[in-house]
């Protein structure tokens, strides 16, 4: 079933939100158009899944989700991480651990090196998600994003969605080449995010990078930041906390037509998030 669109006002201007977040609990937003392929490959034909990245990722969970429907197995790398993320008893990932995946941290001086050595000697039934889910694979449950878009009859002839590896947007630009996708860099720059899609292929000239006016740690407490979500709430829809603040923040500032915002869920990580915003008083 196709994930409903709603029309909010925000700043005296109208709105429209694909609200992927309604999809699945977990299993919702763009993790949910990335990982489609692998949700319709059948159960009996891989074993283990493979990924890494930090703790607080959506796609993290998501993975963690699918892999329970599957019964794989899911393996987690990242850095060394500290006793208080390892006993948090909420955010993604807790529910990513409840959910069965084994969580393996590799020291700092290893890292880099150890992740470009996974695919070395993989079997046919393993299968590695790199981070964020910038998979070739991605590309057609995006595919199926499109199709809905263009179905739904709604007459905007822009889309957009916040960015970590620009995956979704990317896939999103190439299948919908009559529409300006704007994207806004929430890790890292916007040199480091055109790097990260390039990998993937040549950027289409429909995708549009908004740069930030100022650059926010990722997935550090900003007030700034909290202030735009707090305004968002307004709406009645709960956005994520980490990257649909920066994407607003970047429409609201620099565009005036009538926008399409790709919900791409997350809001599982704002238990945590808000506990961190509390932690620094700025709640």
């Amino acid at each position: 079933m196709n994930s409903p669109i709603s029309k909010i006002g925000l700043d005296g201007r109208d709105f429209y939100v694909k609200r992927d977040d309604l999809i699945d609990p977990y299993l919702a937003g763009n993790k949910y158009r990335k990982l489609y392929t692998l949700l319709n490959t059948p159960s009996n034909r891989l074993k283990t899944i493979i990924s890494y990245g930090g703790t607080q990722s959506n796609a993290m969970l998501a993975i963690a989700a699918m892999c329970q429907k599957k019964s794989w197995e899911f393996i987690y790398y990242t850095k060394p991480i500290s006793k208080a993320i390892q006993n948090e008893n909420s955010g993604n990932f807790f529910h990513s651990k409840r959910l069965g995946m084994l969580h393996v941290e590799i020291e700092h001086e290893y890292y880099r090196d150890f992740i470009a050595s996974l695919r070395l000697n993989l079997d046919e039934e393993t299968f590695i998600i790199d981070q964020g889910g910038a998979v070739e694979e991605a590309r057609c449950g995006l595919e199926v994003l499109a199709h809905e878009i263009r179905e739904s009859g709604l007459h905007v002839n822009s889309l957009a969605t916040p960015s970590g590896t620009g995956t979704t947007a990317l896939f999103l630009a190439l299948c919908l080449p009559e529409y300006n996708i704007y994207t806004t860099p929430c890790v890292g720059d916007v040199e480091y995010l055109r790097s990260q899609m390039r990998a993937l292929c040549e950027l289409p000239t429909n995708l549009i990078i908004l740069e930030p006016k100022r650059k926010y740690h990722f997935a550090k407490p900003h007030v700034e930041l909290l202030h735009v979500w707090q305004k968002l709430l307004t709406t009645k829809i709960e956005f994520d906390l980490i990257y649909a603040p920066s994407m607003w923040m970047a429409l609201l500032e620099q565009t005036k037509e009538d926008i399409l915002y790709i919900h791409s869920g997350g809001v599982s990580g704002n238990e945590s998030m808000l506990e961190r915003y509390k932690q620094k008083g700025l709640i």
